[in-house]
């Protein structure tokens, strides 16, 4: 007889303030990750108080350990933090989270500075626009990179969306890559929700790649809890 041991997939909790992105993610996961269990933590709360505040305040960075302890408390040997807006706060947590703590662009960043040196940075909100620019700048120093970082909010995207027009806010999303396209060698959508925009352009050989943060996101993940 024979002693064999059986080892079940870890725990791995994503944090999101987006309901909408999690299948997406759950299924990522799945494929990227299979030795990993995902539990979901949700809170909206998050997201909205940072859009009104335009940035994260003290008091959402600590709604947000509070969260990241819970799902520590909870059994979880990493966490990845799925909304862009909160990225700078994740960073400054990081150091004293017992277990990996991930953001979900960071796999974003470092493919966009490996493509080009003009990079191009768009999103339809001023709260995830700095985090996502300040990020690509400091893979960019770390890489010993000359990167050129343009970056633009798409003006009213974010509210025709909110509205219900979801064909309303990917037309404008699409001119808006349309545009940075036109002067980047890669261009970066800050947002997870933007992606859909992408089936509105007829893409040519000689457009620069456009990158989207959840696949990204999850193969860096998986890099990192692999080391």
């Amino acid at each position: 007889m024979t002693d064999e041991s059986y080892e079940s997939p870890r725990p791995l909790a994503m944090i999101h303030t987006v309901a909408g992105l999690i299948p997406e993610l759950e299924g990522l996961a799945q494929e990227h990750l299979p030795d990993w269990k995902v539990f979901n933590m949700l809170d909206e709360s998050l997201l909205r108080l940072t859009i009104r505040e335009g940035s994260v305040s003290p008091m959402t960075a600590r709604r947000l350990t509070g969260m990241i302890w819970s799902a520590v408390d909870a059994g979880a040997e990493a966490v990845l933090v799925t909304c862009s807006s909160l990225g700078g706060a994740v960073e400054r947590i990081a150091p004293l989270c017992p277990v990996p703590l991930i953001r979900i662009d960071e796999g974003m960043a470092q493919e966009a500075v490996a493509k080009g040196r003009r990079i191009g940075v768009l999103a339809t909100l001023q709260s995830t626009l700095t985090p996502t620019v300040e990020l690509v700048e400091r893979v960019s120093r770390e890489a010993g990179a000359d990167s050129t970082i343009t970056s633009e909010v798409v003006e009213g995207a974010f509210e025709t969306l909110q509205s219900g027009d979801r064909e309303g806010h990917d037309a404008r999303v699409a001119e808006g890559i349309a545009r940075l396209s036109r002067e980047n060698d890669v261009v970066v959508l800050a947002q997870a929700s933007m992606a859909r925009a992408l089936e509105r352009l007829e893409p040519s050989a000689d457009d620069p790649p456009v990158l989207t943060s959840p696949t990204l996101g999850i193969a860096h993940a998986a890099k990192r809890l692999a080391r």
